[in-house]
Protein backbone atom coordinates (compact mmCIF):
# COMPACT_ATOMS: atom_id res chain seq x y z
CA UNK A 1 0.00 0.00 0.00
CA UNK A 2 1.41 3.39 -1.01
CA UNK A 3 1.78 5.75 1.94
CA UNK A 4 1.76 8.94 -0.13
CA UNK A 5 -1.26 10.82 -1.42
CA UNK A 6 -1.45 10.44 -5.16
CA UNK A 7 -2.40 13.10 -7.67
CA UNK A 8 -4.68 12.62 -10.67
CA UNK A 9 -3.58 11.31 -14.00
CA UNK A 10 -2.91 14.28 -16.29
CA UNK A 11 -4.71 12.54 -19.16
CA UNK A 12 -7.87 12.04 -17.11
CA UNK A 13 -10.90 14.15 -18.04
CA UNK A 14 -11.93 16.57 -15.26
CA UNK A 15 -15.20 18.34 -14.55
CA UNK A 16 -14.53 21.92 -13.40
CA UNK A 17 -17.26 24.24 -12.05
CA UNK A 18 -19.36 25.46 -14.94
CA UNK A 19 -19.36 29.14 -13.89
CA UNK A 20 -16.49 31.44 -12.91
CA UNK A 21 -18.41 32.69 -9.86
CA UNK A 22 -17.88 29.38 -8.04
CA UNK A 23 -14.08 29.78 -8.04
CA UNK A 24 -14.17 32.74 -5.62
CA UNK A 25 -15.62 32.30 -2.13
CA UNK A 26 -17.58 34.99 -0.31
CA UNK A 27 -14.69 36.03 1.96
CA UNK A 28 -12.24 36.52 -0.91
CA UNK A 29 -10.85 40.11 -0.93
CA UNK A 30 -11.43 40.44 -4.68
CA UNK A 31 -15.17 40.61 -4.01
CA UNK A 32 -14.72 43.80 -2.02
CA UNK A 33 -12.27 45.27 -4.56
CA UNK A 34 -14.84 44.65 -7.27
CA UNK A 35 -17.74 46.11 -5.27
CA UNK A 36 -15.74 49.11 -4.00
CA UNK A 37 -14.44 50.22 -7.41
CA UNK A 38 -17.92 49.81 -8.92
CA UNK A 39 -19.25 52.41 -6.44
CA UNK A 40 -16.74 55.05 -7.58
CA UNK A 41 -17.45 57.76 -10.10
CA UNK A 42 -14.14 57.64 -11.96
CA UNK A 43 -15.22 60.31 -14.42
CA UNK A 44 -15.71 62.78 -11.58
CA UNK A 45 -12.33 61.79 -10.14
CA UNK A 46 -10.65 62.62 -13.46
CA UNK A 47 -9.63 59.16 -14.68
CA UNK A 48 -8.88 58.98 -18.40
CA UNK A 49 -11.23 57.10 -20.77
CA UNK A 50 -13.99 57.12 -18.14
CA UNK A 51 -16.53 58.07 -20.82
CA UNK A 52 -16.63 55.90 -23.98
CA UNK A 53 -16.02 57.78 -27.24
CA UNK A 54 -18.22 57.58 -30.34
CA UNK A 55 -15.29 56.93 -32.68
CA UNK A 56 -12.12 54.90 -32.64
CA UNK A 57 -11.30 51.59 -31.05
CA UNK A 58 -13.09 50.90 -27.72
CA UNK A 59 -10.84 51.30 -24.67
CA UNK A 60 -10.75 49.27 -21.49
CA UNK A 61 -13.02 50.51 -18.74
CA UNK A 62 -10.71 52.31 -16.25
CA UNK A 63 -12.53 50.48 -13.46
CA UNK A 64 -11.09 47.19 -14.76
CA UNK A 65 -7.55 48.57 -14.75
CA UNK A 66 -8.02 50.15 -11.33
CA UNK A 67 -9.18 46.80 -9.95
CA UNK A 68 -6.08 45.14 -11.39
CA UNK A 69 -3.75 47.65 -9.71
CA UNK A 70 -5.50 47.53 -6.33
CA UNK A 71 -5.30 43.74 -6.41
CA UNK A 72 -1.65 43.90 -7.49
CA UNK A 73 -0.52 46.25 -4.74
CA UNK A 74 -2.52 44.24 -2.19
CA UNK A 75 -0.66 41.08 -3.25
CA UNK A 76 2.84 42.51 -3.84
CA UNK A 77 2.55 42.48 -7.64
CA UNK A 78 3.30 45.99 -8.92
CA UNK A 79 5.03 45.44 -12.27
CA UNK A 80 2.78 45.90 -15.30
CA UNK A 81 4.31 42.84 -16.99
CA UNK A 82 3.66 40.67 -13.95
CA UNK A 83 0.12 42.01 -13.72
CA UNK A 84 -0.41 41.04 -17.36
CA UNK A 85 0.64 37.47 -16.52
CA UNK A 86 -1.73 37.41 -13.55
CA UNK A 87 -4.61 38.29 -15.90
CA UNK A 88 -3.96 35.04 -17.77
CA UNK A 89 -3.16 32.58 -14.97
CA UNK A 90 -4.57 33.93 -11.67
CA UNK A 91 -8.17 32.77 -11.17
CA UNK A 92 -8.86 35.67 -8.76
CA UNK A 93 -7.79 38.25 -11.34
CA UNK A 94 -9.65 36.40 -14.09
CA UNK A 95 -12.80 36.63 -11.93
CA UNK A 96 -12.10 40.28 -11.10
CA UNK A 97 -11.66 41.35 -14.73
CA UNK A 98 -14.31 38.97 -16.14
CA UNK A 99 -11.57 37.28 -18.15
CA UNK A 100 -10.29 40.50 -19.73
CA UNK A 101 -6.50 40.52 -20.14
CA UNK A 102 -5.03 43.94 -21.04
CA UNK A 103 -1.43 43.95 -22.24
CA UNK A 104 1.34 45.33 -20.01
CA UNK A 105 1.58 48.64 -21.88
CA UNK A 106 -2.11 49.35 -21.39
CA UNK A 107 -1.76 48.53 -17.69
CA UNK A 108 1.36 50.69 -17.32
CA UNK A 109 -0.16 53.63 -19.21
CA UNK A 110 -3.19 53.60 -16.93
CA UNK A 111 -1.05 54.12 -13.84
CA UNK A 112 1.14 56.70 -15.58
CA UNK A 113 -1.83 58.71 -16.91
CA UNK A 114 -3.90 58.68 -13.71
CA UNK A 115 -1.38 59.33 -10.93
CA UNK A 116 -3.28 62.45 -9.87
CA UNK A 117 -6.48 60.48 -9.28
CA UNK A 118 -5.16 57.79 -6.91
CA UNK A 119 -5.41 59.96 -3.79
CA UNK A 120 -9.11 60.51 -4.44
CA UNK A 121 -9.61 56.72 -4.44
CA UNK A 122 -7.64 56.50 -1.18
CA UNK A 123 -9.88 59.12 0.43
CA UNK A 124 -13.01 57.28 -0.70
CA UNK A 125 -11.86 54.15 1.09
CA UNK A 126 -11.10 56.22 4.18
CA UNK A 127 -14.74 57.36 4.09
CA UNK A 128 -15.85 53.73 3.95
CA UNK A 129 -13.73 52.95 7.02
CA UNK A 130 -15.07 56.01 8.84
CA UNK A 131 -18.64 54.82 8.29
CA UNK A 132 -17.63 51.49 9.82
CA UNK A 133 -16.19 53.27 12.87
CA UNK A 134 -12.66 52.03 12.20
CA UNK A 135 -11.11 55.44 13.00
CA UNK A 136 -10.92 56.80 16.54
CA UNK A 137 -10.45 60.36 15.22
CA UNK A 138 -8.92 61.51 18.52
CA UNK A 139 -5.18 60.83 18.29
CA UNK A 140 -2.93 60.39 15.24
CA UNK A 141 0.79 59.77 14.85
CA UNK A 142 2.84 61.35 12.07
CA UNK A 143 6.24 60.28 10.81
CA UNK A 144 8.29 60.11 7.63
CA UNK A 145 9.89 57.23 5.76
CA UNK A 146 12.43 57.19 2.94
CA UNK A 147 11.75 55.15 -0.21
CA UNK A 148 14.43 54.28 -2.76
CA UNK A 149 14.11 55.93 -6.17
CA UNK A 150 14.90 54.46 -9.59
CA UNK A 151 18.35 56.00 -9.50
CA UNK A 152 21.64 54.47 -8.34
CA UNK A 153 23.99 56.49 -6.10
CA UNK A 154 26.54 56.52 -8.94
CA UNK A 155 24.03 58.41 -11.08
CA UNK A 156 23.55 61.09 -8.44
CA UNK A 157 26.23 63.79 -8.46
CA UNK A 158 26.84 67.06 -6.66
CA UNK A 159 29.17 69.89 -7.72
CA UNK A 160 32.16 68.36 -5.93
CA UNK A 161 31.67 64.94 -7.53
CA UNK A 162 31.16 66.50 -10.97
CA UNK A 163 34.38 68.46 -10.67
CA UNK A 164 36.16 65.29 -9.55
CA UNK A 165 34.91 63.38 -12.60
CA UNK A 166 35.98 66.20 -14.90
CA UNK A 167 39.48 66.05 -13.41
CA UNK A 168 39.55 62.27 -13.80
CA UNK A 169 38.54 62.58 -17.46
CA UNK A 170 41.34 65.08 -18.09
CA UNK A 171 43.84 62.66 -16.57
CA UNK A 172 42.54 59.75 -18.66
CA UNK A 173 42.63 61.79 -21.87
CA UNK A 174 46.22 62.83 -21.14
CA UNK A 175 47.20 59.18 -20.63
CA UNK A 176 45.55 58.13 -23.90
CA UNK A 177 47.32 60.93 -25.79
CA UNK A 178 50.69 59.92 -24.35
CA UNK A 179 49.98 56.30 -25.29
CA UNK A 180 49.07 57.27 -28.86
CA UNK A 181 52.27 59.27 -29.16
CA UNK A 182 54.21 56.21 -28.05
CA UNK A 183 52.41 54.12 -30.68
CA UNK A 184 53.25 56.70 -33.35
CA UNK A 185 56.92 56.06 -32.67
CA UNK A 186 56.39 52.39 -33.48
CA UNK A 187 54.96 52.44 -36.98
CA UNK A 188 54.19 48.72 -37.13
CA UNK A 189 51.75 48.98 -34.18
CA UNK A 190 49.69 51.79 -35.66
CA UNK A 191 46.29 51.24 -37.24
CA UNK A 192 43.55 49.45 -35.28
CA UNK A 193 45.09 50.17 -31.90
CA UNK A 194 45.33 53.91 -32.57
CA UNK A 195 41.75 54.03 -33.90
CA UNK A 196 40.50 52.35 -30.73
CA UNK A 197 42.33 54.86 -28.55
CA UNK A 198 40.98 57.77 -30.58
CA UNK A 199 37.46 56.44 -30.10
CA UNK A 200 38.02 56.24 -26.32
CA UNK A 201 39.29 59.82 -26.25
CA UNK A 202 36.28 60.98 -28.27
CA UNK A 203 33.91 59.25 -25.85
CA UNK A 204 35.65 60.81 -22.82
CA UNK A 205 35.55 64.29 -24.34
CA UNK A 206 31.82 63.87 -25.02
CA UNK A 207 31.26 62.82 -21.43
CA UNK A 208 33.34 65.77 -20.24
CA UNK A 209 31.19 68.15 -22.25
CA UNK A 210 28.05 66.67 -20.67
CA UNK A 211 29.43 66.93 -17.13
CA UNK A 212 30.65 70.48 -17.72
CA UNK A 213 27.19 71.54 -18.90
CA UNK A 214 25.54 69.96 -15.85
CA UNK A 215 28.06 71.59 -13.50
CA UNK A 216 27.39 74.96 -15.13
CA UNK A 217 23.64 74.50 -14.65
CA UNK A 218 24.08 73.56 -10.98
CA UNK A 219 26.22 76.61 -10.28
CA UNK A 220 23.62 78.83 -11.95
CA UNK A 221 20.76 77.32 -9.92
CA UNK A 222 20.17 77.01 -6.19
CA UNK A 223 20.52 73.22 -6.23
CA UNK A 224 23.61 71.28 -5.27
CA UNK A 225 22.94 67.87 -6.82
CA UNK A 226 21.58 66.24 -9.95
CA UNK A 227 20.20 62.75 -10.63
CA UNK A 228 20.53 61.48 -14.19
CA UNK A 229 18.00 58.61 -14.13
CA UNK A 230 15.26 60.26 -12.04
CA UNK A 231 15.82 64.03 -12.07
CA UNK A 232 13.33 64.66 -9.24
CA UNK A 233 14.87 62.36 -6.60
CA UNK A 234 17.43 63.59 -4.09
CA UNK A 235 20.20 62.00 -2.07
CA UNK A 236 18.96 61.37 1.46
CA UNK A 237 19.77 59.21 4.42
CA UNK A 238 17.58 56.11 4.52
CA UNK A 239 16.13 54.66 7.72
CA UNK A 240 19.10 52.27 7.83
CA UNK A 241 21.54 55.18 7.77
CA UNK A 242 22.68 54.65 4.17
CA UNK A 243 22.85 57.60 1.77
CA UNK A 244 20.93 56.86 -1.45
CA UNK A 245 18.67 58.71 -3.93
CA UNK A 246 15.05 58.57 -2.89
CA UNK A 247 11.89 60.33 -1.79
CA UNK A 248 10.51 61.21 1.62
CA UNK A 249 6.92 60.16 2.38
CA UNK A 250 4.96 61.23 5.46
CA UNK A 251 1.89 59.51 6.82
CA UNK A 252 -0.72 60.30 9.47
CA UNK A 253 -1.96 57.16 11.25
CA UNK A 254 -5.00 56.88 13.53
CA UNK A 255 -4.30 55.06 16.80
CA UNK A 256 -7.52 53.00 17.00
CA UNK A 257 -6.78 50.43 14.28
CA UNK A 258 -3.50 51.81 12.85
CA UNK A 259 -5.23 52.94 9.67
CA UNK A 260 -3.65 55.67 7.55
CA UNK A 261 -5.62 58.92 7.46
CA UNK A 262 -3.52 60.86 4.95
CA UNK A 263 -0.09 60.99 3.34
CA UNK A 264 2.24 63.12 1.23
CA UNK A 265 5.47 62.73 -0.76
CA UNK A 266 8.38 65.14 -1.16
CA UNK A 267 11.96 65.10 -2.41
CA UNK A 268 13.09 67.13 0.61
CA UNK A 269 15.03 64.93 3.03
CA UNK A 270 14.07 67.09 6.01
CA UNK A 271 10.79 66.62 7.89
CA UNK A 272 10.62 70.28 8.86
CA UNK A 273 7.62 72.26 7.57
CA UNK A 274 5.68 69.03 6.92
CA UNK A 275 3.78 68.73 10.20
CA UNK A 276 1.00 71.31 9.98
CA UNK A 277 -0.12 70.64 6.36
CA UNK A 278 -0.46 66.90 6.97
CA UNK A 279 -2.04 67.33 10.42
CA UNK A 280 -4.55 69.83 9.05
CA UNK A 281 -5.41 67.57 6.12
CA UNK A 282 -5.89 64.59 8.46
CA UNK A 283 -8.17 66.62 10.74
CA UNK A 284 -10.29 67.72 7.79
CA UNK A 285 -10.44 64.17 6.44
CA UNK A 286 -11.70 62.86 9.79
CA UNK A 287 -14.13 65.82 10.03
CA UNK A 288 -13.33 66.71 13.63
CA UNK A 289 -12.89 70.12 15.26
CA UNK A 290 -9.76 69.16 17.18
CA UNK A 291 -7.31 66.28 17.20
CA UNK A 292 -4.12 65.32 19.04
CA UNK A 293 -1.00 64.73 16.93
CA UNK A 294 2.29 63.22 18.06
CA UNK A 295 5.53 63.08 16.09
CA UNK A 296 9.28 63.07 16.66
CA UNK A 297 11.64 66.01 17.11
CA UNK A 298 12.59 66.03 13.43
CA UNK A 299 9.30 67.84 12.74
CA UNK A 300 9.85 70.52 15.39
CA UNK A 301 9.84 74.15 14.32
CA UNK A 302 8.34 77.06 16.24
CA UNK A 303 6.18 78.23 13.37
CA UNK A 304 4.87 74.72 12.63
CA UNK A 305 3.70 74.36 16.23
CA UNK A 306 1.83 77.66 16.00
CA UNK A 307 0.23 76.69 12.70
CA UNK A 308 -0.97 73.43 14.26
CA UNK A 309 -2.54 75.24 17.21
CA UNK A 310 -4.19 77.76 14.88
CA UNK A 311 -5.75 74.87 12.92
CA UNK A 312 -7.18 73.13 15.98
CA UNK A 313 -4.41 70.53 16.21
CA UNK A 314 -2.96 69.71 19.65
CA UNK A 315 0.72 68.88 18.97
CA UNK A 316 3.03 66.59 20.95
CA UNK A 317 6.49 67.23 19.51
CA UNK A 318 9.71 66.80 21.52
CA UNK A 319 11.87 69.89 21.36
CA UNK A 320 15.49 69.45 20.23
CA UNK A 321 18.00 70.46 22.87
CA UNK A 322 19.08 74.06 22.54
CA UNK A 323 22.52 73.54 24.01
CA UNK A 324 25.70 71.76 23.00
CA UNK A 325 28.93 72.65 21.17
CA UNK A 326 27.36 75.50 19.19
CA UNK A 327 26.05 77.16 22.34
CA UNK A 328 29.42 76.78 24.06
CA UNK A 329 30.97 78.76 21.23
CA UNK A 330 28.55 81.57 22.11
CA UNK A 331 29.94 81.75 25.62
CA UNK A 332 27.72 79.41 27.67
CA UNK A 333 30.22 76.84 28.93
CA UNK A 334 28.33 74.98 31.70
CA UNK A 335 24.99 73.09 31.73
CA UNK A 336 23.87 74.96 34.84
CA UNK A 337 23.34 78.06 32.72
CA UNK A 338 21.71 76.55 29.64
CA UNK A 339 18.56 78.37 28.57
CA UNK A 340 16.33 75.68 30.11
CA UNK A 341 17.58 76.76 33.55
CA UNK A 342 16.17 80.28 33.19
CA UNK A 343 12.63 80.62 34.61
CA UNK A 344 10.11 82.94 32.98
CA UNK A 345 7.81 84.99 35.22
CA UNK A 346 4.67 85.79 33.23
CA UNK A 347 3.29 88.36 35.70
CA UNK A 348 6.36 90.59 35.58
CA UNK A 349 7.39 89.61 32.01
CA UNK A 350 10.91 88.80 33.11
CA UNK A 351 13.35 85.90 33.51
CA UNK A 352 15.08 84.75 36.68
CA UNK A 353 18.54 83.34 36.04
CA UNK A 354 20.06 80.41 38.00
CA UNK A 355 22.02 82.94 40.08
CA UNK A 356 18.76 84.61 41.20
CA UNK A 357 19.10 87.79 39.14
CA UNK A 358 16.07 89.13 37.29
CA UNK A 359 16.36 89.81 33.54
CA UNK A 360 13.99 92.48 32.24
CA UNK A 361 12.54 93.07 28.80
CA UNK A 362 14.67 95.37 26.65
CA UNK A 363 13.44 95.40 23.03
CA UNK A 364 12.09 93.31 20.15
CA UNK A 365 13.96 92.11 17.08
CA UNK A 366 12.94 90.17 13.97
CA UNK A 367 14.77 86.91 13.22
CA UNK A 368 13.84 84.55 10.37
CA UNK A 369 10.31 85.89 10.18
CA UNK A 370 9.73 85.68 13.95
CA UNK A 371 9.40 88.52 16.45
CA UNK A 372 11.77 87.90 19.36
CA UNK A 373 11.67 89.69 22.72
CA UNK A 374 15.10 90.39 24.28
CA UNK A 375 15.79 90.14 28.03
CA UNK A 376 18.94 91.08 29.94
CA UNK A 377 20.13 92.21 33.38
CA UNK A 378 22.69 94.80 34.52
CA UNK A 379 23.56 92.46 37.38
CA UNK A 380 25.54 90.21 35.00
CA UNK A 381 28.75 92.26 35.35
CA UNK A 382 28.83 92.00 39.14
CA UNK A 383 27.78 88.33 39.15
CA UNK A 384 30.41 85.83 40.28
CA UNK A 385 29.45 83.50 37.40
CA UNK A 386 30.08 86.12 34.70
CA UNK A 387 32.82 84.99 32.32
CA UNK A 388 33.23 81.60 34.02
CA UNK A 389 30.02 79.54 34.26
CA UNK A 390 27.66 81.79 32.32
CA UNK A 391 28.45 84.21 29.50
CA UNK A 392 31.48 86.28 28.61
CA UNK A 393 29.51 88.57 26.31
CA UNK A 394 30.43 92.19 26.98
CA UNK A 395 26.72 93.07 27.00
CA UNK A 396 25.94 90.38 29.56
CA UNK A 397 23.68 87.35 29.16
CA UNK A 398 20.82 87.89 26.72
CA UNK A 399 17.72 85.69 26.51
CA UNK A 400 15.53 85.73 23.41
CA UNK A 401 11.86 84.83 23.76
CA UNK A 402 9.54 84.24 20.84
CA UNK A 403 6.31 86.26 20.98
CA UNK A 404 4.32 82.99 20.94
CA UNK A 405 6.60 81.13 23.33
CA UNK A 406 3.64 80.23 25.57
CA UNK A 407 2.48 77.79 22.88
CA UNK A 408 5.77 75.91 23.22
CA UNK A 409 5.56 76.05 27.01
CA UNK A 410 2.08 74.54 26.92
CA UNK A 411 3.35 71.74 24.69
CA UNK A 412 6.29 71.06 27.01
CA UNK A 413 3.81 70.78 29.87
CA UNK A 414 1.65 68.33 27.93
CA UNK A 415 4.67 66.17 27.15
CA UNK A 416 5.70 66.21 30.80
CA UNK A 417 2.29 65.07 32.06
CA UNK A 418 1.54 62.67 29.18
CA UNK A 419 4.79 60.88 28.28
CA UNK A 420 2.73 57.90 27.08
CA UNK A 421 1.83 59.88 23.96
CA UNK A 422 5.34 59.47 22.55
CA UNK A 423 5.31 55.75 23.24
CA UNK A 424 1.96 55.48 21.49
CA UNK A 425 3.31 57.44 18.53
CA UNK A 426 6.10 54.95 17.96
CA UNK A 427 3.84 51.92 18.35
CA UNK A 428 1.24 53.31 15.95
CA UNK A 429 3.30 54.64 13.07
CA UNK A 430 6.23 52.20 13.08
CA UNK A 431 3.79 49.33 12.66
CA UNK A 432 2.70 50.82 9.34
CA UNK A 433 6.25 51.33 8.08
CA UNK A 434 7.20 47.79 9.03
CA UNK A 435 4.22 46.33 7.19
CA UNK A 436 4.82 48.39 4.04
CA UNK A 437 8.51 47.59 3.82
CA UNK A 438 8.47 43.93 4.93
CA UNK A 439 5.29 41.96 4.17
CA UNK A 440 4.34 44.34 1.32
CA UNK A 441 7.96 44.63 0.08
CA UNK A 442 7.35 48.20 -1.08
CA UNK A 443 10.38 50.11 0.14
CA UNK A 444 11.30 51.21 -3.37
CA UNK A 445 9.63 52.82 -6.38
CA UNK A 446 9.15 51.58 -9.93
CA UNK A 447 8.30 54.93 -11.53
CA UNK A 448 10.40 58.05 -12.06
CA UNK A 449 9.42 61.62 -11.23
CA UNK A 450 7.76 63.14 -8.17
CA UNK A 451 4.31 63.26 -9.78
CA UNK A 452 4.31 59.56 -10.69
CA UNK A 453 5.78 58.62 -7.32
CA UNK A 454 2.72 60.24 -5.71
CA UNK A 455 0.58 57.72 -7.59
CA UNK A 456 2.70 54.78 -6.45
CA UNK A 457 2.55 55.88 -2.83
CA UNK A 458 -1.21 56.28 -3.13
CA UNK A 459 -1.66 52.68 -4.26
CA UNK A 460 0.64 51.49 -1.46
CA UNK A 461 -1.27 53.37 1.25
CA UNK A 462 -4.61 52.22 -0.17
CA UNK A 463 -3.42 48.60 -0.20
CA UNK A 464 -2.24 48.86 3.41
CA UNK A 465 -5.58 50.29 4.61
CA UNK A 466 -7.46 47.69 2.61
CA UNK A 467 -5.45 44.86 4.16
CA UNK A 468 -6.05 46.22 7.69
CA UNK A 469 -9.81 46.56 7.11
CA UNK A 470 -10.02 43.06 5.62
CA UNK A 471 -8.17 41.61 8.61
CA UNK A 472 -10.48 43.40 11.06
CA UNK A 473 -13.89 42.93 9.42
CA UNK A 474 -13.51 40.56 6.50
CA UNK A 475 -14.57 40.95 2.90
CA UNK A 476 -18.22 39.99 3.44
CA UNK A 477 -18.82 42.76 6.01
CA UNK A 478 -17.08 45.35 3.84
CA UNK A 479 -19.13 44.39 0.78
CA UNK A 480 -22.32 44.53 2.83
CA UNK A 481 -21.43 48.03 4.05
CA UNK A 482 -21.21 49.22 0.45
CA UNK A 483 -24.64 47.77 -0.27
CA UNK A 484 -26.18 49.59 2.72
CA UNK A 485 -24.95 52.96 1.55
CA UNK A 486 -25.67 52.33 -2.11
CA UNK A 487 -23.55 52.60 -5.24
CA UNK A 488 -22.12 55.98 -6.12
CA UNK A 489 -22.44 57.37 -2.58
CA UNK A 490 -18.70 57.75 -2.09
CA UNK A 491 -18.00 60.45 -4.63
Amino acid sequence: MNEHIQGLNRDQTLLFPDVLEKYVDEENPVRFIDAFVDTLNLEKMGFTHSTPTDTGRPSYDPKVLLKIYIYGYLNQVRSSRKLEKECHRNIEVIWLTKKLAPDHKTIADFRKDNVDCVKAVFHEFVKVCMRLDLYGAQFIAIDGVKFKAVNSPERNLNQKKLQGRLNAIDESVAKYINYMEAIDREEEKQGDKRAELQENVKMLLSKKEEYAEVLKSLKASSQNEVSFTDPDCRLMRSNRGKMEPGYNSHIAVDDKNHLIVDYNVTNNSSDMNELSPLAKSAKETLKVKSIEVATDKGFFTDLEIKRCVDEGVVPYVPEPKRHGPDLKKCGVPTPDFYIEKFVYDKLSDSYVCPAGNRMLFQCTVSRLGKVMRMYRSNACFSCRFFGTSCTSNRHGRIIERWEYEELLEDMRMRLRFHPEKMGARQAVVEHVFGTIKRPFNQGYFLLKGLEKVWGEVGFTMLAYNLRRALNILGSRVLVASLGRHGAGKFC
